[in-house]
């Protein structure tokens, strides 16, 4: 699976063959796997009328290279019926980024709804891909019964991404500037904008524009209207070309508020230009938050919605203090804006309080801070082997992102039970009166301040059912001040 993939030690035989993999790729023009790259992907897959399996892989990835045969058999057996494609995602880190591909292999299928492919979740063999597949064919056809298809023959998705007038998305997507609405858009907005400054006889810009158009809608949806794709006619609006300089057509500007606007040098096709504005996108979202787990709302809510939640227990509060607390949370806080493009759910919980989660973790009652990172939908997790530091947590997420790291499933196989605890109110902790009354009366070594916070614990999680007898307990070696 893609949470699984990591680089393994192989014999000299089967090294050679995957160092010819890596350069040559897992397709040839003879299988009926098509290779996609954002040059074709566009028309071929997203243009298309057909439905598609989309394999996302690299070339290191061991997982990857068992499914390649198993890929190739089901793309001969669906042959005229369903489309199987690969991407290379280690040479087209745009393309895969676009679609938040995190580790290999990945499948998605792209089906009614071009814009929004849904996860493969079926089993990796050339029968089980055969059977998922068709599954989800006759889901899609069901659609198209119920009204998805027009009387063209074309699917509602695609005359949106081509750019037609049916459905809710077409040209108007591309908001249309002019010397009147320019200002009050792009400079007084608050959205960012990218800005196509083109001539409607200029070659180059005619083959734009169904790029632009259908990234136009793509932008609207996934960056949900906080990128926007503009587009100046500079034969008729002379002075913004002017403004800005503008030389040529077509030419790209972007435009963030309170900023000198910046020429974009990228690709012109449709992923190329997603993949800019999610890039834009996530440079002027705030960070995650990073949320205590008071319930099981908040637990399953951020990992449900996440691909990964990363979850740290944190230290008692009567063993760091307000002071030492908030230095995790801060360094927590500066990693999920670091990984902020990840968009992965941050979680934390005081030592104790989720005993369960602890156990299904393996974290076991010791060693905090600790951290993992947990992927709900396969119910597989990794622990943090280094320090809970922004070094020691940047290269244990860095080697999760790339697919690499030990995983393991967790206990049990179902989500623990979260127990509704208070919510830590910023302060330092406080002893009962009873221990208050204990420490003030005692010059209390190491030992016994660990006696202590143990039979608090207890007593806050209601271990005690009666009253105890604490009469035997031995206090010889304290040295008593007053009664």
């Amino acid at each position: 699976t893609c949470f699984e993939c990591f680089r393994l030690r192989l014999p000299a035989g089967v090294l050679a063959y995957t160092l010819f993999l890596t350069v040559h790729g897992f397709y040839t023009a003879s299988d009926d796997v098509i290779e996609l790259s954002p040059s074709n992907f566009n028309k071929q897959v997203l243009q298309s009328d057909s439905m598609w399996l989309v394999e996302f892989y690299a070339p290191w990835c061991g997982h990857c290279q068992r499914l390649t045969p198993d890929w190739k058999k089901a793309a001969t057996a669906l042959k005229g019926i369903v489309k199987l494609g690969a991407v290379d995602a280690d040479q087209h880190k745009s393309l895969a980024g676009q679609y938040g591909i995190s580790g290999f292999p990945t499948i998605k299928i792209f089906g009614a709804n071009k814009n929004k492919p849904e996860d493969y979740q079926g089993g990796r063999t050339s029968q089980a891909i055969v059977e998922g597949t068709m599954t989800a064919l006759r889901s899609l056809v069901k659609d198209r019964l119920s009204g998805w298809t027009g009387g063209s023959g074309h699917s509602k998705q695609a005359c949106r991404l081509l750019g037609g007038e049916s459905g809710t998305g077409s040209k108007k997507d591309v908001v249309e500037l002019t010397d009147d609405n320019f200002d009050k858009l792009v400079l007084n907005g608050h959205e960012v904008w990218m800005v196509e400054f083109f001539a409607p006889w200029c070659g180059h810009c005619k083959k734009l524009e169904p790029e632009w158009t259908a990234a136009a809608i793509a932008v609207k949806e996934q960056t949900k209207g906080k990128v926007k794709l503009g587009a100046v006619d500079a034969t008729v609006h002379q002075g913004l070309a002017r403004r800005y300089g503008i030389r040529g057509f077509p030419t790209i500007k972007i435009f963030s508020k309170g900023e000198e606007p910046k020429d974009y040098d990228g690709g012109r096709t449709r992923p190329d230009i997603v993949a800019q504005a999610i890039e834009l996108f996530s440079a002027n979202v705030p960070p995650p938050e990073v949320l205590e787990i008071i319930n099981q709302d908040v637990f399953k809510r951020t990992c449900d919605d996440y691909q990964l939640c990363i979850v740290a227990i944190l230290p008692h509060i009567l063993d760091t203090g307000a002071s030492g607390r908030n230095g995790y949370l801060e360094v927590m806080r500066k990693m999920a804006d670091k990984y902020k493009k990840k968009t992965w759910g941050w979680l934390w919980a005081e030592a104790g309080s989720q005993a369960e989660l602890e156990s299904s973790l393996g974290i076991g009652g010791f060693g905090y801070p600790a951290m993992a990172a947990i992927n709900v939908r396969k119910m597989k997790f990794s622990l943090l082997k280094g320090s809970f530091s922004e070094t020691g947590i940047h290269e244990f997420l860095r080697d999760l992102s790339v697919g690499r790291g030990s995983t393991a499933p967790v206990r049990g196989g179902i989500l623990p039970t979260i127990h509704t605890v208070e919510a830590w109110d910023g302060k330092d902790g406080q002893a009962s009166t009873f221990w208050k009354l204990s420490y003030q009366s005692y010059h209390l070594s190491d030992d016994h301040l660990l006696f202590l916070s143990i039979m608090l614990e207890w007593i806050k999680n209601d271990c005690f059912k009666e009253d105890i007898d604490v009469s035997d307990v031995e206090l010889d070696d304290l040295e008593k001040d007053e009664l």
